[in-house]
């Protein structure tokens, strides 16, 4: 059974049956992922000398789109955990590592990221967080705007200004750290409802040196380097999994719902070109991600610019499928009498994800014309 398969079965015996409530009560699925712990999808990308089970780039990819296939929230914030690991086992020193690993393997603890900034946006790596350096720690003072998976999570990835003049750093925040508080009542999205993403607090944290990932003024660099490859193939990912579940659920109502002659909708010729519309954007946006994922897997040169368009296709791939499946299910779909009104909203929120479409696309104008990105 591949990566994929193993988390579809997973998503059908546990997520299908409450996904409509994770929607409807906008409350982190904390059972979904202890159950998820329980499973091992928390070390998949552990390496397996640490006791892992030493899982790609593409695995990461194929788990995310299984799971949001049947809850793009739940594939959302498995994601950020991978993520935020990838760049801890990569830049974090020895004594970080370990702790972390350790703490996944034995008491299933999830990661997650806090960059959302609430005056920078999307441009998360201009971080505005107060950070007064010690002799053998820091202290940070501010906040983060939107931190998935709040209160659930046992460690926080956050970017504040580094000690090396105009630079940035990457810290790990503990949540048992004095000083660490969530807005939770702040949190009503309109779609990802159950994704938990608002803001974190920061009073007077203070955060021993081993906390830090990577050398003075590194941050930037692994944003780059590490987070962003994973994050927006994940993304990518999570909204091609989307994709798919529109694509079905329209198909559903078409061929469920009958005219009194017998006829269904799916015997409907516009309806026919929706679905096929629905069909092709669905598919391709599942091809080009996991064309995307197997580059990165191999290290292609070019796996990078196949990353960033396969996140800018699935995600406004996402929006339209759900604006054609609305238009097969007419008042069905508006008045909630089928997934497909969750979808939308769901996939509306794909355009602003950090980085958003408008700065993936101008960055991946930028790769292929040979121009730096920031």
């Amino acid at each position: 059974m591949n990566s994929f398969e193993r988390a579809r079965e997973f998503a059908k015996k546990y997520i299908d049956p409450v996904a409509k409530q994770l929607d409807e009560e906008a409350k982190f699925p904390k059972e979904i992922f202890d159950k998820l712990g329980e499973e091992g999808f928390f070390k998949i990308m552990i390496p397996k000398e640490m006791g892992g089970e030493g899982g790609t780039i593409k695995d990461h990819s194929q788990i995310c789109m299984a799971l949001a296939e049947s809850c793009a929230s739940v594939g959302l914030c498995y994601m950020m955990h991978n993520v935020a690991l990838m760049c801890i086992l990569a830049n974090g020193n020895d004594e970080l590592k370990n702790k972390i690993v350790k703490e996944i393997l034995e008491d299933k603890k999830l990661c997650a990221l806090a960059y959302s900034e609430f005056g920078t946006g999307t441009h998360f790596y201009i971080p505005e967080m107060g950070i007064e350096h010690k002799e053998n720690s820091c202290v940070l003072n501010g906040s983060k705007s939107m931190v998935t998976s709040a209160e659930y999570a046992s460690y926080y990835l956050v970017l504040v200004p580094s000690k090396k003049e105009g630079e940035i750093d990457n810290w790990v925040v503990p949540i048992d750290k004095k000083g660490v508080h969530f807005e939770m009542k702040a949190w009503n999205g309109m779609g990802m409802r159950s994704n938990a993403s608002c803001p974190m607090l920061l009073k007077d944290v203070e955060l021993e040196n081993m906390y830090r990932i990577g050398e003075w003024g590194s941050g930037q660099a692994q944003v780059f380097s590490v987070v962003a490859p994973y994050f927006i193939l994940g993304l990518a990912s999570v909204y091609s999994g989307l994709g798919k579940a529109i694509s079905t659920a329209a198909n559903e109502h078409a061929m469920k719902r009958k005219y009194p002659s017998g006829q269904s909708l799916a015997n409907i010729e516009t309806v026919q070109i929706h679905l096929a519309k629905i069909y092709n954007r669905t598919h391709a946006a599942e091809a080009f991600t996991k064309l995307a994922a197997e580059k990165a897997e191999r290290g292609d040169a070019d796996a990078v610019v196949d990353i960033i368009a396969a996140r800018v296709n699935a995600s406004e791939a996402a929006i339209e499928t759900s604006i054609d499946a609305m238009r097969v299910a007419g008042g069905k779909g508006y008045n909630k009498q089928n997934p497909i009104e969750k979808y939308m909203r769901d996939a509306y929120a794909s355009q602003i994800m950090a980085p958003s479409v408008d700065v993936l696309t101008i960055w991946l104008g930028k790769l292929i014309t040979d121009q730096p990105i920031p």
